[in-house]
């Protein structure tokens, strides 16, 4: 007669282990263990302390470019503030635009000299590529400003 089971299943004194799902060699045990029922809980479960370096968070310091770049971004706000008036008032041809105008070269001009201190101290290659092409913008379109200006005195 065929039979679907293996060789080694076949010998006796073998047993299939179910927690592995391999052949062993242990046979099957028919005692039953006596557990003790834990009746009693503890209300909170108690918490190890996290102390390994693996779960503590360390934050990101400030570097010295931050600073930099944030007394520019300051002064960016300003400059960029007085390119939008200049602009609404050259739009409006009003009597204030050469002022305002003014003020917007001005502004931009302190821009462009606080950045290019920046960009000659240690942390310049990053002040650069964080802020040089915001400037340049700015600075572009005041141009553009004081052109379209020129052309319609």
């Amino acid at each position: 007669m065929f039979s679907l089971r293996t060789v080694a299943s076949r010998r006796g004194g073998t047993s299939f282990c179910k927690q592995c799902l391999k052949l062993s060699s242990r046979p099957l045990t028919t005692k039953t263990r006596a557990f003790k029922l834990q009746t009693s809980y503890p209300r909170f479960p108690t918490l190890k302390p996290l102390q390994s370096s693996l779960y503590s968070r360390t934050y990101a310091t400030k570097s010295s470019a931050d600073d930099l770049i944030e007394q520019i971004q300051d002064q960016y706000a300003t400059a960029r503030d007085e390119f939008e008036i200049a602009t609404e008032e050259t739009e409006k041809k009003t009597t204030y635009a050469e002022g305002d105008r003014k003020a917007a070269r001005e502004e931009l001009d302190k821009l462009k000299e606080m950045f290019e201190e920046a960009v000659k101290g240690v942390d310049g290659e990053e002040i650069q590529r964080r802020i040089g092409g915001r400037i340049r913008e700015l600075d572009n379109a005041v141009q553009v400003l004081e052109h379209v200006a020129s052309e319609h005195d």
